[in-house]
This record gives C-alpha cells, structure tokens and sequence, in this order.
C-alpha cells in the first residue's frame, strides 16, 4: 500500500530520534543512516493499518536491523587494519540525539561509544535504550523479545563492563577552544615536557586509519611516549607537506560532546583528535580519527558550517 502523507510525515518526525539510537549503537553514522533508511523501507512495505504504536514499531525494528548489524560488524572487525573508533561528529548533528542528561551525554562520547564495543549485541542495545533514551525494562523486554529481568540483569552486566560511573558535563565551544589551545601549546613546542605536564600519568593514545591511510597501529600508553609520539606527528616535513598538498589548518570544536583538534586543508577533514580530560584539566585519552571513510560527513559539516578561524598551522 503507498504511503500516505501522514505515513511519510510520522515516520519523518521519528527519523532524528532513529538516527541517535542507531548511531550509538553502531558507532558509524553512515550505517546509522542506512538502518534508518533500511527500517523507512520496512515501515512503506508493513500492513500500517494493524500498527498500533508506530514509535514502538519503529524502534522495534530499527534496533533489530541493528543487532543483525553488529553480529556481522564483529567479523569485520577481525580484520579491521589496525585500531578501531567510532565516526566522530560535530555538535549540532542529530546523530548526537538528546543531551539533557549526564547520562545522554556519556552514552555518545568517544569514550563510551569506544568501551561498548566489548558489550554483547543486546547488552548494548538494552544499555542505549536505557541510559540514553530512558526506555523503561518492559519496553525494552518488548523491543527485544526478552523477559523485564532479563532486561534488567543484561542492563546491571552492561554497566559493570563498561565501569561508566563518571558524570559528564557539556563542554561548549569556549571551554573545547581552551583546551585544545593548551594542548596545541604543549604539542607544538618541540619539547616533549610541556606535553608531559598536560597528560595523565597512565594516559592512552589511539589511532584508528584503516587500511587507507598510515596510523599507528597499536595503543600508545604513558604520559612519555604519548609526549614524543606527538612530537613526531606535529614535527614538519617535505613529505607531509607533500601527502597532503601543503599545510593543514589546526581548529578547536567540539566533538562528541568534548574538546577536539579538527585538521582541515583545503576544506577537507584529514583527522579528528578527540581529547578526553579529567576533572583538573589533565588528558587522560586521545582518540585519533584519520579514516578517510570515517571522515566524510564530518568534513560535510565543516563545509556548510564555513569559514573557520585555525588556531595554527602546521607542515
């Protein structure tokens, strides 16, 4: 039966909040798409008259599509070249979905979206229903085919995988600009002490290029080594200059919902380099997108957000 204009309308009303949950709980916004996409086509072929709570209905099926996904999703990542992180986006993308709550807000940071990859199919779908958009245990039993307490035993194993107890404050743009400055003071100055200070003792560094673009393919750990590694990635070079046809630009913005060095050059997003900060200011992760894969609706939104004030230049 085709759509009538109230159907398309419905199911168009629904489509941001489908996007947040799919993009949570797939890490990717362009699969997130696609299961939206996926779940319309659903929706245009299902007998609509016997629905009788299309926003239930909906959900229902998008987060199926996605547990399909992710079971297919861990054989890729078998194979996956080097590290994998998430797709990072910018604030203002409806793929962030609701951040009236700490919780919200944690579910889309790098560093959750990260953490849920160690979580089972249904241990993250019940743990995003729940934490980020407040589904009730029935509703999600429902959505899930489970029982409410198994629900709720799946939701407590969920938590204590991913050991997400911290609050998460909203970092606008002025408070993500500061720290990147002083990030980029410290990793610009040639000198590994600066950057020393600024990092966690135990801090982490990873780097996700896929099988296209060169990034190191294992963890760096340590205050020391993240130090001179930076060193060497902020250090110019001819063949730098030369891979990318120039210099890059260096911005401050914020990326899932934290402080972030977008590079740019001739408008095009080469990397995202998400900085997780603890209470006192120190870095205690950086996350380092360079997937060109991974980069293309973040450098769609540069674009249309345009022109950009650098903090630096570099190469």
């Amino acid at each position: 039966m085709p759509l009538r204009s109230h159907e398309v309308d419905l199911f168009e009303s629904s489509r941001g909040r489908l996007e947040a949950i799919a993009y949570r709980l797939l890490g990717s916004a362009g699969d997130a798409e696609d299961a939206v996409q996926e779940a319309f086509l659903r929706w245009h072929a299902a007998d609509r008259e016997r629905i009788e709570t299309p926003e239930a209905w909906l959900t229902k099926v998008l987060t199926n599509l996605c547990l399909n996904q992710l079971t297919s999703a861990r054989a890729r990542r078998e194979t996956y070249v080097g590290q994998w992180l998430p797709e990072p986006v910018l604030a203002g993308d409806r793929m962030l979905g609701p951040a009236d709550t700490a919780e919200q807000r944690e579910s889309v940071s790098m560093a959750v979206l990260t953490l849920m990859e160690r979580l089972s199919p249904n241990e993250r779908a019940v743990y995003v229903l729940r934490e980020a958009f407040g589904y009730a245990h029935r509703e999600i039993a429902e959505i899930l085919d489970l029982t409410e307490s198994n629900c709720q035993q799946i939701h407590r194993r969920a938590r204590q995988h991913l050991g997400t107890e911290r609050s998460r404050t909203e970092v606008d743009g002025a408070a993500a600009e500061k720290v990147v400055r002083e990030f980029l003071a410290a990793a610009l100055s040639g000198d590994t002490e600066p950057l020393i200070r600024l990092l966690t003792a135990d801090a982490v560094s990873v780097a996700d290029g896929g099988s296209g673009v060169p990034a190191r393919r294992t963890p760096v750990i340590g205050a020391l080594g993240i130090a001179r590694y930076l060193r060497g990635l902020f250090r110019p070079g001819k063949a730098k200059r030369d891979r990318v046809g120039g210099s890059v630009a260096l911005h401050a913005a914020v990326v899932n919902g934290g402080p972030a060095v977008v590079i740019v050059a001739d408008g095009r997003v080469l990397g995202v380099m998400c900085l997780d900060t603890a209470a006192d200011g120190a870095v205690g992760a950086i996350r380092i997108q360079v997937n060109p894969d991974k980069l293309e609706r973040i450098t769609r939104q540069w674009a249309a957000a345009g022109p950009r004030q650098a903090l630096a230049e570099v190469w």
